[in-house]
């Protein structure tokens, strides 16, 4: 479920996100949003959902009566599992940490905070609207009331020395979650850093703060299990381990993307629909699908690669073909040389990529490609 609406840009975001100009039309989205889960549930030959993430631009902008309304229509439609995972995007300012209980009672269980950093120079840098102070608070409270709750945490950010980077992991660990998503700030097209870039940390520093801040989250129990994921043991993320297997999800919400399978007689058909950017757009009587198309299947076996091999345990040989519906003979020939590079090893029915395939992933991807 997509939210697009926050109170500021921010100069690197590259989000389908939109800076709140008046009154957000909560309750309208919020119909809309129910409209398309069920046209959404057409699609999924009635499969339970395993876990729903709320992301954004800032979810934590809406009420929690409006995750109430959500939720009972996703019940309405859906099975879930036994204690499905439903994860809420929140930022940490004063005004979103009040709604938190609201949201437990809603039926949220996994919160996700936008700290980035802890250091108010940096968040400034950032553009944040919030400060070290708040963030830390918006940790505590997100400890007492949710048994589960992610970081979300920068490193390169402009003049960030690695002293200045391991400091905000080691307060980030202090707060005790269960997850730090922790990720190298990049500069994409079409943001403001992109066309004023600021002044970033140098490569040698940057492998100084991945080196000991890997160091430092390992010791501290943390397990890499994707390439910017770090987890306590049973801490995982179960949504984005879905992404990252080539799951199929439906997505709700402007800009939304979903993937969906199904068999078309003994053919696998994998489909992708995404939904109109502009939240005015995805609430107009038109349609909401801006996108639906197929996966060509020459494509599938890249695409398949480009999500498993993030995940530091890679994947189950037989899940290739269980989620493509290719034969795993196809790509025999880009096993075996990317097993000679030393990018992958394959054992007891697993591809892994090694501690060098992780470093140099794009090489890896590379072999896939034809």
């Amino acid at each position: 479920m997509h939210v697009p609406w926050c109170v500021r840009k921010c100069p690197y975001c590259d989000f389908n996100s939109h800076q709140v100009r008046d009154e957000i039309p909560q309750q309208r989205y919020v119909d809309t949003l129910i409209e398309d889960l069920r046209s959404e549930a057409a699609f999924t030959g009635n499969r339970p959902i395993e876990s729903i993430f709320i992301g954004g631009g800032t979810p934590s902008l809406f009420t929690p009566e409006a995750y109430e309304q959500l939720m009972a229509a996703v019940h309405d439609q859906f099975e879930l599992v036994p204690n499905a995972e439903v994860t809420l995007e929140a930022n940490p300012g004063t005004f979103e940490r009040e709604r938190f209980q609201g949201y437990r009672d809603a039926g949220i269980n996994r919160l996700s905070i936008g700290v980035q950093s802890f250091h108010n120079p940096s968040l400034e840098a950032l553009g944040r609207i919030h400060n070290g102070n708040e963030a830390i608070a918006a940790a505590e409270a997100a400890a007492s009331i949710f048994e589960r709750f992610n970081l979300d945490l920068m490193h390169g950010l402009p003049q960030q020395t690695p002293e200045l980077a391991l400091a905000d992991l080691r307060q980030a660990l202090a707060l005790n979650p269960n997850q730090i998503s922790w990720y190298q700030l990049t500069l994409e097209p079409n943001t403001e850093f992109a066309s004023r870039p600021p002044r970033l940390p140098v490569e040698e520093e940057l492998w100084q703060i991945q080196e000991a801040g890997q160091g430092l989250l390992e010791d501290a129990g943390f397990r890499q299990y994707e390439i910017s994921a770090f987890a306590k043991l049973g801490g995982e993320s179960a949504h984005n381990i879905n992404y990252w297997r080539f799951g199929d999800y439906i997505g709700i919400g402007a800009g939304a993307h979903g993937k969906i399978s199904s068999l078309n007689g003994e053919s696998l058909e994998i489909r992708r629909r995404h939904k109109q950017r502009q939240p005015k757009g995805y609430m107009s009587p038109q349609s909401r699908v801006a996108g639906d198309s197929l996966i060509a299947t020459e494509d599938r076996a890249f695409e398949f690669m480009l999500n498993a091999l993030r995940l530091t345990d890679g994947f189950e040989l037989e899940l290739f073909s269980e989620r493509t519906g290719l034969e795993l003979s196809i790509i025999e020939t880009q096993l075996e040389a990317v097993q000679r590079k030393g990018l992958l090893k394959i054992e007891q029915g697993y591809a892994r990529p090694t501690n060098e395939g992780r470093l140099f992933l794009n090489d890896l991807l590379e072999m896939f490609l034809d």
